[in-house]
């Protein structure tokens, strides 16, 4: 996965510093949360109200392309609860979801998956919470 200056609302790294704990507690095998607080120590963290509104933070709506397939999709990153990829709401669990939070539009993102590593290009924010004053969702 690209490692490069991100950003995440203090709001949101609090949420989700709390669902990475209640996780763990579950027991099992939770190593899917490693890449997640890798992405969140490497972030920059910034006031709700500061946050760029050209950056992807929690229930952001954003506009991506597969940059292999040139395949354009409109996804929602969400927490697990709110999840359902037939509607376009991706967990913040997920891969994608994961590679997603803190980038902006313009950036590539690359993460790695079984065949390889796939690359996504963020094409336009549709809707950022704290750009449209909604700093509690």
């Amino acid at each position: 996965m690209e490692k490069r200056g991100v950003f995440i609302t203090q709001f949101d790294l609090d949420r989700l510093n709390v669902l990475i704990a209640e996780k763990r507690a579950t027991g099992g095998d939770h190593s899917y949360l490693n890449d997640l607080e890798e992405e969140l120590r490497q972030a920059d963290i910034v006031d709700s109200r500061d946050i760029p509104a050209n950056v992807i933070t929690m229930n952001s709506k954003v506009r991506i392309e597969d940059a292999e397939t040139g395949e354009e999709m409109v996804l929602s990153l969400v927490f697990p609860q709110d999840a359902d990829i037939d509607e376009g709401r991706i967990s913040i669990l997920a891969p994608i979801g994961t590679g997603m939070i803190g980038f902006k539009e313009g950036d590539l993102i690359e993460w790695p998956v079984p065949a390889g590593v796939r690359k996504i290009k963020v094409l336009e924010i549709l809707y950022q919470p704290e750009a449209a004053g909604d700093f509690n969702l």
